[in-house]
């Protein structure tokens, strides 16, 4: 069978791309290597600008079932600095907030909510093969010992930054005194409060913190390898961060200090911010394969979907509006709208975060926010929490 479209992995990315496609009336293909549920290391927040993309009624009923508490202010946690600023409001987010909600559950609501849009499901299944032929692509794929060869039209690589395979970023295997190496934990009985997403910043790295489902905080933070490997005498890694960020954070310290670690720490890396490729020869690139910001922002699982909902619109303009419009011109304009959605933040992201793991700064950054807390409220802002994608409104 020749699908329309063929998307390699079913994360926000992913799984939001092959519901679109498929409600537009696409035969989609959507194939995941990992079995779900599945914790992932990521922030969890949600903004409200990708409120939008949640309507959908099942998914809206278990977002709103199960999501954390609106969040509603920003802060700053480093050293004793401990402030916090009005989140700002989403334009026409129907007074609505981000929320967070945890990857174990937000996956397997939006997957569910393509496979009913009429997606066809392959998990848990990878991806072993691509090549291009006159028809488009000729994927093959493998689970155990099993393997198949499925045919599509136009690939959409969801994969993520971090994985590999034939679509894989070709990460170096050296390792770098300066890799930035993301960690996650979840806690029970916090006293962090249930409307403030803090800022963590310590020697060599930044976190954050929010509710989220079950009543539980995520922390989830960047550290570079090289601080970690001082800090860590013979402990394990996720206890070392937690001691260093402890040490470091009166605000983090306070609001862990009768908290209880539900699960183990999860670890990732290195993290690769920057902008990378959108299209090349028929594969459309979407979510942190396409690009992300340093998560200092916040805004991974936003920038997901919503680069996964800019795509589709190309795509459905290319095939059912437009005639004469090739998937290459598609390429060619979503890459464009990419770029102007993302580019600034993203910069701006790497500003925040070179500036947060400079010690020399950081004393000066955190005085002026003291005397200016505002500050917070309009980094916020540019990090893209306030305005809707156009297509969005």
């Amino acid at each position: 069978m020749m699908y329309d479209a063929l998307i390699v992995g079913a994360g926000p990315a992913g799984s939001t791309a092959a519901r679109v496609l498929a409600r537009a009336g696409w035969s989609v293909g959507l194939i995941e290597k990992s079995s779900f549920p599945r914790r992932k290391v990521c922030g969890e927040f949600i903004s409200a600008t990708s409120l939008p993309l949640l309507t959908d009624p099942a998914i809206e009923r278990e977002f709103l079932a199960h999501a954390g508490p609106e969040i509603r202010r920003v802060g700053l946690f480093t050293r004793d600095v401990v402030l916090s600023s009005p989140m700002p409001r989403a334009r026409n987010s129907a007074g609505r907030w981000g929320r967070a909600l945890g990857r174990d559950k937000l996956d397997s609501v939006l997957l569910d909510a393509a496979v009913r849009a009429g997606a066809k499901l392959w998990q848990p299944w990878k991806l072993a093969a691509l090549r291009k032929d006159a028809e488009g692509y000729l994927c093959t794929i493998e689970s155990g010992s099993q393997a198949l060869e499925l045919a599509g039209r136009i690939i959409v690589a969801a994969n993520g930054s971090w994985e590999r395979g034939p679509l894989a970023l070709g990460q170096g295997s050296t390792h770098k005194p300066q890799d930035l190496l993301a960690f996650k934990a979840l806690f029970k009985e916090s006293d962090l409060p249930s409307d403030l997403m803090p800022l963590l910043v310590f020697p060599g790295g930044y976190g954050g913190m929010v509710h989220t489902d079950s009543d539980r905080v995520s922390l989830s933070c960047c550290i570079r390898r090289d601080v970690l490997q001082r800090r860590r005498d013979g402990r394990r890694a996720g206890d070392a961060v937690l001691g260093h960020i402890l040490d470091s954070c009166e605000g983090a310290r306070h609001a862990l200090l009768r908290a209880k670690l539900d699960g183990r720490w999860l670890s990732a890396g290195p993290i690769q911010p920057g902008i990378r490729r959108r299209y090349f020869e028929g594969i459309f690139f979407a979510g942190n394969i396409a690009g992300e910001a340093h998560p200092i922002i916040a805004e991974g699982i936003s920038m997901a979907m919503q680069s996964a909902w800019m795509l589709c619109q190309r795509l459905i303009a290319a095939q059912d509006e437009k005639p004469g419009e090739t998937f290459a011109d598609a390429g060619k304009a979503y890459s464009k709208d990419w770029t102007d959605a993302f580019a600034l933040r993203i910069r701006a992201a790497a500003l925040f975060a070179h500036g947060a793991m400079r010690p020399n700064i950081v004393p000066v950054a955190s005085g002026l926010v003291k005397r200016f807390p505002a500050i917070l409220t309009w980094g916020a802002q540019l990090s893209g929490k306030a305005h809707h994608l156009p297509t969005l409104q």
